[in-house]
């Protein structure tokens, strides 16, 4: 953990919690992410003291959104989200919130033990853990249900709309990679306290608007990939030592450093963007300027069918045919020749 601190500087550790572990999963191969999460950088302050700040976050017509439907959901004992599950009236609620003096730690305990009795059928509030790179992270899902059978079953809150059926996929993908977080440190609660961790259901329940309206819909979302890339990348993160240890002696990303040393230090870890990282990435505007003039800027698609070809200078000699191919950019080369051949005969 020495080197850890030595990256991260002065500052805290930034804890993870659901969204920040559920995004780690969006860019697998990127180095530089995985090395500024296990040493709990601040990625969005770190963006603004080298000048490259983004619009990151949801907005606040968003979150007051997410806000009153989750109230209206959970007024009167959850009695709406009740009908919208199939729960029955008699099934026990308990808020765990609501006690609000109490410690995180406090909380989780009570949470454990509920969870070990099994003795509600609808947990509010509940609090879990999971181990990121080292550090205990502490996550609250919206909703724990006893399904049928006596099963456990997350229930994901969210405000974007389904239409006649459909959702935008983007949302519904972060949703389910959000609330496979939640399955798998309910899995490892269970497995802490003997429970057979397969009692915690791989079906999650998203409950949101239907139709632009507030009115609730409920469906279920299988969450088994997510679940397997979660712990993929999770084990990467805690294998990042190999990273680390390869860097040069007195790299940090000290945000009481000059802007220019800290541009200096990222540029010592390799990064991997693509047009997606702006949507989950606090440091993506950065590396998207960096990135300028690449194949990578251009999308993950066109890097790896141009697997080899690292600038769109070198793909625009390759087609034009003023730059002889290596042995292993002799097929892209074909294919752009080609492709600039049809959009001359198509111009033409």
């Amino acid at each position: 953990m020495g080197r850890l601190d030595e990256l991260r500087g002065g500052g805290k550790a930034k804890r993870h919690n659901a969204r920040t572990i559920a995004a780690l999963t969006g860019n697998p191969g990127c180095n530089r992410r995985a090395v500024l999460d296990a040493a709990g950088v601040d990625k969005l302050k770190l963006a603004e003291t080298i000048g490259f700040p983004g619009s990151f976050g949801q907005s606040r017509f968003a979150l007051s959104r997410g806000n009153a439907f989750e109230a209206m959901l959970k007024a009167d004992d959850c009695e709406l989200l009740r009908s919208v599950l199939g729960a029955s009236d008699a099934a026990a609620y308990r808020d765990l919130g609501a006690d609000t003096d109490d410690s995180l730690g406090d909380r989780h305990a009570r949470t454990v033990a509920l969870l070990s009795a099994a003795s509600a059928a609808l947990i509010d509030h509940p609090l879990l853990t999971l181990e990121v790179a080292g550090q205990t992270v502490y996550l609250e899902p919206d909703l724990v249900a006893y399904a049928h059978q006596g099963r456990l079953q997350v229930v994901e809150i969210k405000s974007f709309a389904i239409v006649d059926g459909q959702a935008e996929s983007a949302k519904v993908s972060a949703a389910a990679i959000q609330a496979a977080t939640y399955v798998l440190a309910l899995r490892q609660l269970l497995e802490r306290l003997g429970m057979d961790p397969l009692l915690v259901d791989h079906e999650i329940v998203l409950v949101c608007p239907e139709n632009f309206a507030m009115r609730p819909v409920a469906v279920r979302l299988d969450v088994r990939k997510q679940l397997a890339t979660l712990r993929r990348q999770l084990s990467r993160l805690s294998g990042v030592g190999e990273i680390i240890d390869a860097l040069p002696a007195g790299v940090t990303f000290d945000l009481n450093r000059p802007a220019s040393e800290i541009v200096a230090a990222l540029g010592h870890v390799a990064p991997r963007y693509a047009p997606e990282c702006l949507s989950t990435c606090e440091l993506s505007t950065f590396c998207r300027h960096e990135a300028s003039g690449t194949t990578g800027a251009l999308g993950r698609p066109v890097r790896e069918a141009l697997g080899g070809i690292e600038s769109v200078e070198e793909v625009l000699e390759l087609a034009s045919g003023t730059r002889t191919p290596t042995p292993e950019q002799e097929e892209a080369a074909a294919l752009l020749r080609q492709a600039l051949r049809l959009r001359s005969e198509a111009l033409s």
